[in-house]
């Protein structure tokens, strides 16, 4: 008899690519010409990332240059929330959180797309705050892990634990 293979649908980010992204995106804002003189800014606040500069133009460009850091260390942008550009005294925040973890009406629609196009015979079930599928055929998670990313959710979603 042969056992179930499964995998694990969640959404975490890789805390140290973020942490590197961060570092990589506060060196090029002190050495890029365009910033230099503006007071302009991008740090850790807690578990909150603050972009500072004097312009809402330049905390905008901030923004840009860590959205391309992330991308460029395999991050989604999906994982990564920011607010809208707010002035506070002379200078201008922008405050990105990270969001982790598949609500449970995210999971609940996860897990309506795959009882309704996914392959027969493949079970899901709902852990916390991600989700577990398996099945007979490793072939029928394959085709469940194909269908999911071509959904486009907006939350990023990795394939773990796949037995």
């Amino acid at each position: 008899m042969a056992s179930d293979s499964s995998f694990d649908v969640v959404s975490k980010i890789d805390r140290q690519e973020v942490d590197n992204a961060l570092n990589q995106a506060a060196k090029e804002v002190s050495q890029r010409f365009d910033f230099k003189n503006t007071d302009s800014s991008i740090r850790w606040s807690g578990e909150t990332i603050e972009m500072i500069a004097n312009g809402e133009e330049r905390v905008k460009a901030i923004w840009d240059v860590f959205q391309s850091k992330l991308v460029r260390r395999g991050v989604s942008l999906k994982a990564v929330e920011a607010g809208d550009p707010r002035i506070s005294g002379k200078l201008w925040h922008i405050t990105a959180s990270t969001k982790e973890g598949i609500t449970q009406e995210n999971a609940k629609k996860v897990s309506k797309l795959i009882r309704d196009e996914g392959p027969k015979g493949v079970k899901c079930q709902i852990q916390g705050d991600e989700l577990r599928v398996s099945s007979k055929s490793r072939d029928d998670l394959q085709e469940v892990q194909r269908l999911i990313k071509a959904a486009d959710y907006d939350f990023a979603v990795q394939f773990v634990n796949y037995r």
